[in-house]
């Protein structure tokens, strides 16, 4: 039987789509929000409507009324307002990355097993409408066999180094972007192995300050042989007008199909039909609700209430906490690559971290009361 759950919000800026996206929500009722800015917290009590605000996360935590707490605070923050979370008895919904690195990531799995509660990782990007429909038809056996997913984020970002914790130590453009068609890429071929790839750092982003490379490529290859091409760019001028942001494509024995992003397109060939395009552009106002298309409201209600389904089924919502941490580990080998020349294999940098090797016990810390 549904029922409305009640959210706490942390991180206000990235957080502002949530907010929307909750008070649109018959699945939710938002109880609470936070950050350290008192501006951005009036800017929202006044976009929003909201009765109450706190700069505090203490009142976030201490509030028994609330049951989820959810966090867009910058990358460097999540561990430590993850298991803050956790040890106060709340869900979490976090938002990508999951972490910065593997270095808290036993920590959290502890944490999350004696709190018999559920982390869940907000990679919106599954949550957009023709991503939505490539997964439906690929559990539908329409591509048959894949064999193949090349996935990408292109994007002058150059406005996001305008938030100052963008330039401190700890932020990667891999992590924070390119970890976008890196999930995409593991949620068709879950069990990667091997990764090798290049990274370059522009003249502009040295300008910035940043060692992180800001143009990436990357092969990674699962067990079974199988390929996925990963690359992004995050520092140059784009070709929006016949680019889309994000894309990720599937080719399989019988069809091939790409679903884009911001563009609401979804372009396939499947046997038996003719190469066909799938427009969702009525749904533009729903997915995009604020200025142009940078934030991600849409993809935010979509996957709170996936949550609140999986809440109300006894499920555990994926990516949960233990396919985050595998991303990562995919991640890190790809710095790893990028820094040795050589290829790595995921499961040494999840050895050198003592945590679960691909194929585990995937819901070993789910175990809810």
């Amino acid at each position: 039987m549904s029922r409305t759950y009640k959210l706490g919000v942390i991180g206000l800026g990235e957080g502002r789509s949530i907010i929307s996206a909750a008070l649109q929500s018959e699945r939710w009722e938002l109880i609470n929000v936070c950050d350290l800015n008192e501006e951005v917290c009036r800017a929202r009590r006044e976009e929003f409507g909201l009765s109450r605000y706190t700069l505090r996360y203490e009142d976030l935590l201490n509030d028994p009324e609330i049951e989820v707490i959810a966090i867009y605070t910058p990358d460097q923050l999540h561990g430590r307002h993850i298991l803050q979370a956790l040890e106060a008895g709340k869900h979490v919904i976090v938002t990508k990355p999951l972490l910065h690195s593997l270095e808290e990531a036993s920590s959290l799995l502890e944490a999350a097993k004696k709190a018999g509660k559920l982390v869940f990782v907000g990679q919106s990007s599954r949550f957009f409408e023709p991503m939505i429909h490539q997964r439906k038809d690929y559990e539908a056996g329409r591509h048959g066999e894949v064999d193949t997913v090349e996935a990408y984020y292109i994007s002058d970002a150059r406005w996001f180094l305008k938030r100052d914790w963008s330039r401190q130590k700890g932020f990667s453009w891999m992590h924070n972007f390119l970890s976008h068609p890196v999930d995409l890429a593991k949620w068709y071929l879950p069990g990667i192995e091997e990764v090798f790839g290049y990274g370059h750092s522009s003249r502009v982003n040295q300008e910035y300050g940043l060692s992180s490379p800001d143009t990436l490529r990357f092969l990674l290859r699962d067990g079974e042989g199988r390929i996925a091409q990963v690359s992004g760019s995050y520092t140059k001028p784009t070709l929006r007008q016949v680019d889309s942001g994000i894309g990720c494509t599937l080719r399989g024995s019988a069809g091939t199909s790409r679903a884009l992003y911001s563009k609401l397109l979804y372009h396939t060939h499947f046997a038996g039909e003719g190469p066909m395009t799938h427009s969702y552009e009525e749904k533009h106002p729903y997915y995009f609700r604020f200025e142009g298309e940078s934030h991600h409201a849409g993809e935010y209600q979509n996957y709170i209430e996936y949550f609140a389904d999986c809440l109300d089924r006894g499920e555990t919502p994926k990516p949960d906490l233990l396919e985050g941490i595998h991303t990562l580990a995919v991640m890190a080998a790809m710095e790893r690559s990028r820094e040795t020349g050589r290829p790595v294999k995921v499961d040494e940098l999840l050895r050198e971290y003592s945590l679960p090797v691909q194929g585990g016990e995937t819901d070993a810390y789910a175990n809810r009361a």
